[in-house]
């Protein structure tokens, strides 16, 4: 009785510890701490470890082609996309980390599982926001598990270099297999904007590619910054200034008004995409041309669990919903209106303001048209 008595009492003196560092936010980083060091991937990472890559001449290895029905090619209510195929220019686009589970470092690619419908959520409610001038192509890779970001640095780069030469092979296999020397925009989010930061360094503004790139929309680059010194490794290949320049990039990274910035090791390019201007205006809501809310779900089972397919479907998006939100470039981050009562904040807002899934949905429509002007800018200035 007196052991259950003091096991009692050590519980309680542990609890108010634990309450007590969680809400100073020492508690918050340790049990974060905790819960990586238990879940992330055992062992380090060994590339004999990882599934066979990627062949892609195999329409497997595709999330969208344009002859291939798919999410990318679903279209909000009222809005029009062309006809897949047809387009005059492409869209490269590379999806984020959608691998959130710790068997492996890097993704099986099994096509049953929760990681590949995450993948497919990113064809529905990112990808598609291309489709209306573009011809849109997305390959699946070996993606680095999201435990590789709370590695280090040195780790991480690794990790997420060896998932690049997928990413790098399935570009250089559209090119010369797909592309037909046509124009081509890249696009990303997330992990997808870590690669195409790689690509457009060293395969792109290092070769005449940069002439044919209307313009790269890497999105969500979070804590490895879009860098004036990245900027300034290039020689032709720059931030967009203006809404219809173009052989240049946009990036920014959303969070709710009121809440932190993001901390990165070195500033990053905040593009406001209600104008498409790199300050620090306040944009006024009226020039949000449509937020759309997310098809389906994103399936957030972490580590140890099973990365089991729930056999969802992407069917349709909603109708676009003018006017959703403000948005003002601070210190390098967007921040807007605060989501946390309506549709877009309750399935994709982070409790903390941290709006990293709403990236694309709160600006859907902009996005859309915005491409499309730098796709007509570019055809018009190459027939001239």
């Amino acid at each position: 009785m007196k052991a259950l008595k003091l096991a009692g009492i050590s519980l309680a003196v542990l609890a108010v510890i634990t309450a007590g560092l969680y809400a100073s936010g020492y508690g918050q980083s340790l049990m974060f701490k905790a819960f990586v060091a238990y879940n992330k991937p055992a062992g380090t990472f060994n590339e004999d470890d990882a599934v066979t890559a990627p062949d892609y001449g195999n329409r497997e290895f595709w999330a969208a082609l344009p002859d291939m029905q798919d999410p990318a090619d679903l279209v909000p209510s009222g809005i029009d996309a062309i006809v897949q195929g047809e387009g005059k220019v492409d869209t490269f686009f590379i999806h984020p980390t959608g691998y959130l589970r710790s068997a492996s470092w890097m993704s099986p690619m099994d096509k049953n599982s929760g990681t590949e419908e995450n993948t497919m959520w990113t064809m529905s409610n990112q990808a598609s926001a291309y489709n209306g001038c573009c011809n849109v192509y997305a390959p699946r890779y070996r993606e680095a598990t999201i435990f590789s970001y709370f590695e280090s640095p040195e780790q991480r780069d690794l990790l997420l270099g060896f998932a690049y030469q997928d990413v790098k092979r399935a570009f250089k296999y559209y090119l010369e297999n797909y592309n037909q020397g046509r124009p081509f925009i890249i696009a990303s989010h997330s992990q997808g904007t870590h690669h195409a930061k790689r690509l457009l360094k060293e395969v792109i503004d290092a070769s005449d590619l940069h002439e044919r790139m209307v313009a790269s929309y890497m999105i969500g680059a979070v804590l490895i910054p879009i860098s004036p010194a990245w900027f300034d490794s290039m020689q032709h290949i720059t931030a967009c200034q203006t809404a219809d320049a173009l052989h240049c990039v946009v990036h920014w990274d959303t969070r709710a008004e009121g809440s932190a910035g993001v901390e990165r090791p070195q500033e990053s390019l905040c593009t406001n995409p209600l104008t498409w201007l790199v300050n620090e205006d306040m944009a006024d809501a009226a020039l949000n041309e449509g937020a759309v809310v997310a098809e389906g779900n994103y399936i957030l089972g972490f580590g140890k669990t099973e990365d089991l397919a729930t056999g969802q479907k992407f069917m349709a998006l909603g109708t676009p919903r003018p006017g959703q939100t403000a948005a003002q470039c601070r210190d390098g981050t967007l921040f807007v209106t605060n989501q946390s009562d309506n549709d877009f904040g309750r399935p994709m807002g982070g409790g903390n303001g941290d709006y990293h899934g709403l990236d694309y949905a709160l600006f859907y429509m902009n996005i859309h048209y915005n491409a499309k002007l730098r796709v007509e800018t570019y055809l018009t200035n190459t027939r001239e």
